[in-house]
């Protein structure tokens, strides 16, 4: 079922759509070398066919997982005797993200030369995954996962063809049974036509698809996720953004999509106390005991009881009033003990275990905060050159507001034992 003609090629409308680009160079059989990055399933292979096929060049596939360097210099000097007779070739690296840089590096003269025009297909993120030689000789052009009408299309296709597809068959499939692999598909063409091959293979010549017959052919659907790859780190980075944006809905999508994907709960648990200690932080003191208590309860219950007291503590994060007012004074301390390394601590408030030290004036002055009512003294706690700095400034949301008044009260206090100072002075 694998389109012919780029009218045939469902999807990726975006490349591919009149007037677009990519759709006018392989047209006009001006392309040169690219890659193609999408999900399984996206066209990717097909796509790379059919330039051959309307540039006139040779389709060479290469498999980055069986081959390597002995079989580029095969196809090398193939396709080096077929320029002789004014021919071109399309070396198709399948997967290319799996070869080293060595493997890699290979293609590089041949490409640069023109001996062949080099199609790569990855499902990882090239910046990553291919070397920056071979990117800037190339034009990497990104696939879509396709949509559940897409992949419907293809299976409506496949059931009609008599030539290529199960038209022969004389299938009747429900349109419920055909939205459901559509569905399950999860945007990848090939499982799809798999499902439907099953489910013909199953009712055999004349029979009837129905939901339940699709259901068996899919059997357990593992949804597409790579906890090494990119998509790893797309779901949580939106999982945080949709903590930090304040929507319960999304954080539990996609904090179910992780756990759905096989994703490790506690990578996830982890994350979620970072979270509660960075955005959330001392405006709800209690948003990190219950991500620790989350991940506690995790660590004792297992899956798929302990999912729940994710799910828990997913929401409260998420309906929680948030600052990262503590994330920035340590940040900024940090910066400052960096720039200030060397600041010695002032005599009043050094340690005096020993009689030397307090006659060098260790410990000198200083004063017990809880020998008064207030159990506040105001007295310097920074070096004197850092004397004034602000670190920390409490957020106008949770319990960061009782925070800031205390502050206000406090430095109340600082400018009335200034004053006093003053008066004695004087």
């Amino acid at each position: 079922m694998r389109p012919r003609t780029l009218d045939e090629f469902v999807g990726q409308t975006h490349l591919l759509g009149p007037g677009k680009a990519l759709r006018d160079a392989i047209e006009k059989g001006s392309v040169g070398s690219m890659i193609f990055w999408g999900p399984p399933g996206s066209g990717k292979t097909t796509l790379a066919f059919l330039i051959a096929q309307y540039t006139d060049r040779e389709f060479v596939p290469f498999s980055s997982v069986t081959e390597g360097v002995p079989r580029v210099r095969e196809i090398i000097a193939e396709a080096e005797a077929r320029l002789e007779t004014g021919r071109g070739t399309i070396l198709f690296a399948d997967e290319i993200h799996r070869l080293n840089k060595a493997q890699q590096d290979a293609f590089l003269p041949h490409v640069e030369a023109g001996t062949v025009t080099l199609i790569g297909a990855t499902t990882e993120n090239p910046s990553f995954e291919i070397i920056g030689a071979l990117l800037s000789r190339s034009r990497v052009f990104v696939l879509e996962q396709l949509k559940t009408e897409d992949v419907a299309t293809l299976v409506r296709r496949a059931l009609a063809d008599e030539d290529r597809g199960l038209g022969r068959m004389s299938l009747r499939a429900d349109d419920e049974a055909i939205a459901l692999i559509a569905t399950e598909a999860d945007g990848d063409a090939r499982r799809a036509l798999t499902v439907l091959e099953a489910s013909a293979t199953h009712v055999g010549v004349g029979g009837h698809v129905t939901v339940q017959v699709a259901r068996d052919a899919l059997q357990k659907r593992f949804a597409r996720y790579d906890k090494a790859g990119e998509e790893h780190y797309n779901l949580i980075s939106a999982y945080h953004k949709a903590l930090r944006g304040s929507d319960p809905q999304g954080a539990l999508y996609w904090l179910a999509r992780m756990i759905d994907g096989g994703e490790d709960p506690m990578y996830i648990a982890r994350r979620t106390v970072r979270f509660a200690a960075e955005d959330v932080g001392l405006a709800d003191p209690d948003a990190l005991r219950l991500a620790i208590a989350a991940r506690d309860a995790y660590h004792f219950l297992g899956s798929p009881e302990g999912e729940l007291a994710l799910a828990e503590v997913a929401v409260y994060l998420a309906t929680a009033p948030k600052s990262n007012r503590v994330y920035e004074a340590w940040n900024e301390a940090m910066r400052l003990a960096r720039e200030s390394p060397a600041e010695p601590v002032p005599l009043h408030i050094r340690n005096a275990p020993t009689k030397l030290m307090k006659e060098l004036g260790y410990g000198d002055g200083y004063q017990y905060a809880h020998a008064v009512p207030e159990a506040y003294i105001p007295q310097e706690y920074l070096p004197e050159r850092l004397r004034g700095t602000l670190l920390y400034e409490p957020g106008p949301f949770g319990f960061e507001r009782d925070i800031a008044k205390r502050l206000a009260w406090w430095m109340e206090l600082r400018e009335k034992a200034a004053e006093a100072r003053r008066s004695e002075d004087t």
